[in-house]
């Protein structure tokens, strides 16, 4: 179970027991107990599935391979203009995530962190394209031990509100370490230099730590 959901499960499974409690003390009809308890229990069990964290380890080329952060659904392969870092054509991959997915995200290269900057901002769809400036986001510049600079977005959606980095500036970004967190459904956005080979498609679904999405 990931670190971020505990205070959530706690909290969740805590309203649960009170209302157990509250029934039997009451002496409540079984329907009206059905009624409270079975809706209760289905959004617990929604909420221990969205926090677990698998044990994973990438088994690739640890070079050349970026690999996808998170788990989701690719909804985005086109080449696009970046003007916050490189300000020249990069290709964008990106990631959706829906609350069925896990949602910590790993470094996707080994290299070094050369920027995190986390921006405030709305909560937009996860999948509409313009989430990626519009909505709460932070963004990871990181210059891969092969030679060239990606840059990885962590975006919110629209039920997230909470966006969580654990790596800095100069640290050390290494394949199989966690890099964040982000609760509920949103988005991972990457930033590839354009003569990257594409090793996904659209539609495909990808594990975070497993599926590699390009070559650099």
């Amino acid at each position: 179970m990931h670190k971020e959901g505990w205070s959530t499960i706690i909290v969740a499974l805590a309203i649960v027991v009170i209302t157990v409690v509250v029934l039997y003390v009451t002496g409540a009809p079984h329907w009206l107990s059905a009624s409270l308890l079975v809706p209760e229990i289905v959004v617990s069990a929604i909420v221990i599935n969205f926090f677990r964290y698998p044990n994973r380890t990438f088994k690739g080329d640890e070079l050349h391979d970026v690999i996808a952060p998170s788990d989701g659904t690719i909804v985005t392969i086109e080449e696009v203009f970046e003007p916050d870092y490189f300000n020249d054509k990069r290709l964008q991959i990106s990631i959706f995530m829906s609350l069925t997915n896990v949602h910590a995200q790993w470094c996707p290269l080994n290299g070094q962190v050369l920027k995190v900057l986390h921006e405030d901002g709305r909560f937009k769809k996860a999948y509409l394209p313009k989430s990626s400036n519009e909505n709460e986001r932070s963004t990871i510049v990181i210059k891969s031990d092969a030679g060239p600079i990606i840059m990885m977005r962590q975006v919110a959606g629209a039920m997230a509100r909470r966006i969580v980095t654990y790596i800095n500036t100069g640290d050390k970004s290494e394949i199989n370490s966690e890099l964040g967190f982000i609760k509920f459904g949103s988005r991972i956005d990457l930033f590839l230099p354009l003569d990257a080979k594409v090793l996904v498609k659209m539609g495909e679904r990808v594990k975070g730590n497993v599926t590699p999405i390009a070559k650099i």
